[in-house]
């Protein structure tokens, strides 16, 4: 039996999920696609993000010769050959040029991946390559220099797994629509949501659970929970992973490293995605802990990469000392209020111009037109001079958006800057 991920592939680039950084109606790639000027180019990223699924696409609407080829089990053997029938129909009558798909382009080595070399030179064929693998260390450089572009795929969002499964749900003539088995959304969200941002890994999911549906069964969230062999009750309402999240972060800002293990612990056990509890952890490394203890967001990113990079269970650990680090550390929200006050005058007072001694001054004319003249240059006084920044109405309000506060690192730096501007402040 054909998989569902098989059959569900897109046919066309309107049913194509994800990737809007550069695919999008109106977007370059687009429009080389539409307008068929499409030329050579790199697919790189995560399985199951839509890299073969784009390449097959583009042929489709280049028409073209496609021909396809994957590195773990092909040789530069069949690639010489495909090559031969494309120079014959390049150098022939229909002086047509083919497009070859090499997926996993990585698996080949440095005289492989040349064999191509000669052949892009010449425009016989266009080349897309697909690699999970960083393509600026696994391709050879000969290569990337022939190559127009190299395109990122990132892991697909939830909302864009969650497209792809409906869809299947309700196609007749490739997914599941036929068979009108009953089910919830809130399942669909769940295979979505832990399916790694792998369209591949949710439809196959998705495709096993419905094989072996009993009879008069429907899709929900137990069903999904036994096939994922995960919980199931973080979904069992929606506002549950918000509450979680909430109040964890606003345990960590009580400085309760007990309360923030507790709310983690559920978090986990409610099988919380590690990435959004990151999230949430480095918007409360800035917005709680912020200038009283700066190295927290350094320190909290890395731990977010590490738990990534481990994976479960054992990236419980480095979370956990992500929370205790901020639950433990000295606070200050200095930080959101000093950019919000910024954002609100903004957006709200008329304001002038920059100050013309702040202008950029490094280019012919600029001293004529008076920019920059009057610029004194902080480190030929010591590393501190005086002078205007603010636009003259602020300046002249004595507006101050950043009032730090005593605790931790940011006291010294509200010594310093108070004896630095003690006439001002």
């Amino acid at each position: 039996m054909i998989p569902l991920s098989t059959r569900m592939r897109p046919s066309s680039l309107e049913e194509f999920q994800g990737q809007e950084h550069f695919l999008y109606k109106g977007s370059l790639l687009y429009n080389a696609i539409k307008n068929k000027t499409f030329d050579s180019a790199i697919f790189f990223g995560p399985s199951g993000t839509g890299k073969t699924t784009l390449a097959r696409l583009i042929a489709r609407e280049m028409d073209a010769d496609f021909y396809e080829l994957n590195a773990s089990v092909s040789g530069t053997k069949e690639l010489k050959d495909i090559i031969e029938r494309c120079k014959m129909k390049f150098f022939g009558l229909q002086k047509a040029t083919s497009y070859v798909y090499i997926d996993e382009f990585h698996r080949w080595n440095k005289l492989q991946q040349d064999s191509l070399l000669q052949c892009l030179e010449e425009g016989v064929i266009r080349f897309i390559g697909s690699t999970t693998e960083n393509p600026y260390f696994a391709v050879n450089n000969a290569v990337l220099s022939r190559v127009r572009s190299l395109y990122e795929f990132h892991r697909l969002e939830p909302e864009h797994v969650s497209a792809v499964l409906l869809r299947a749900m309700e196609d007749e003539e490739r997914g599941l629509g036929k068979r009108k088995l009953p089910f919830d959304r809130e399942a669909l969200a769940m295979i979505a949501q832990r399916s790694g941002g792998d369209a591949r890994v949710a439809l196959d999911t998705l495709g096993f659970i419905a094989d072996n549906l009993p009879k008069q069964g429907r899709i929900d969230l137990a069903m999904v929970g036994e096939a994922m062999q995960c919980q199931t009750t973080f979904y069992d309402k929606s506002e549950d992973k918000y509450n979680l999240l909430s109040a964890l972060q606003k345990s960590i800002r009580g400085s309760d490293p007990d309360a923030s293990l507790h709310y983690l612990a559920r978090l986990l056990t409610a099988d919380a995605d590690i990435l959004m509890i990151g999230r949430r952890l480095l918007v409360t490394a800035s917005e709680d802990i912020g200038m009283a203890y700066p190295m927290a967001i350094s320190i909290v990113t890395s731990c977010v990469q590490a738990a990534q990079m481990v994976g479960l269970p054992e990236a419980q650990i480095i979370l956990s000392q992500a929370v205790i680090l901020l639950a433990s550390s000295p606070k200050s929200n200095s930080a959101v209020t000093a950019i919000s006050q910024a954002m609100n005058d903004v957006k709200t007072k008329r304001l002038s111009d920059v100050p013309a001694h702040l202008k950029d001054a490094h280019y012919a004319g600029a001293a004529k037109r008076g920019l920059g003249l009057s610029y004194k240059y902080p480190h030929s006084y010591g590393g501190f001079v005086e002078q205007q920044y603010l636009p003259d109405e602020l300046y002249q309000q004595n507006v101050q958006y950043y009032h730090p506060g005593e605790n931790g690192r940011e006291g010294a730096f509200k010594s310093y800057l108070e004896h630095l501007w003690k006439k001002k402040r």
